[in-house]
């Protein structure tokens, strides 16, 4: 989990995002958290789709991952280090509901920011407070529109 502190060193190339201005920001900004480098950054990805395969059966499924940005990029993007944190589904679309049905993921994503939880470093055998951070949100513009709570299309 600490990889991110020694995999780059290309100043002409971003291999990780690392190596990008939001999380040097980040890390300015947030001196305290960035001092631990076993804290969390994670990424929230979604996007919605009728499970039923046919748009004449209305029906919505959006399922909500998070990605921990702390591993390699040859692990962030694998399936074993993806988390389901919950599935969105109902009859209709969330669309301006979504942040009430977030509100248990946002709960515990605050508590972990502001509090965070005792865990268990193997490779040091202590334990230790870690803190996780939500750095960004990766979805198409629909998705957008929902989780930022602007209108996108029409009124």
């Amino acid at each position: 989990m600490t990889w991110h502190l020694k995999c780059y060193e290309d100043a002409n190339e971003v291999i990780h995002l690392v190596g990008s201005e939001a999380w040097k920001h980040f890390d300015e900004t947030h001196p305290t958290f960035a001092e631990e480098p076993r804290n969390v950054r994670l990424g929230l990805c979604t996007d919605g789709f009728n499970p039923l395969g046919c748009f004449a059966t209305p029906y919505s499924c959006r399922p909500i991952f998070l990605i921990v940005y702390n591993l390699p990029p040859e692990l962030y993007m694998k399936s074993e280090h993806i988390f389901l944190a919950m599935k969105i589904s109902g009859p209709k679309s969330p669309r301006k509901n979504i942040d009430v049905m977030l509100r248990p993921l946002i709960d515990e994503l605050k508590e972990l920011w502001t509090n965070g939880v005792e865990t268990y470093d193997s490779f040091r055998q202590q334990n230790f407070i870690m803190k996780a951070a939500l750095l960004w949100t990766i979805s198409d513009f629909l998705g957008y529109g929902m989780l930022s709570g602007w209108s996108i299309h029409g009124k």
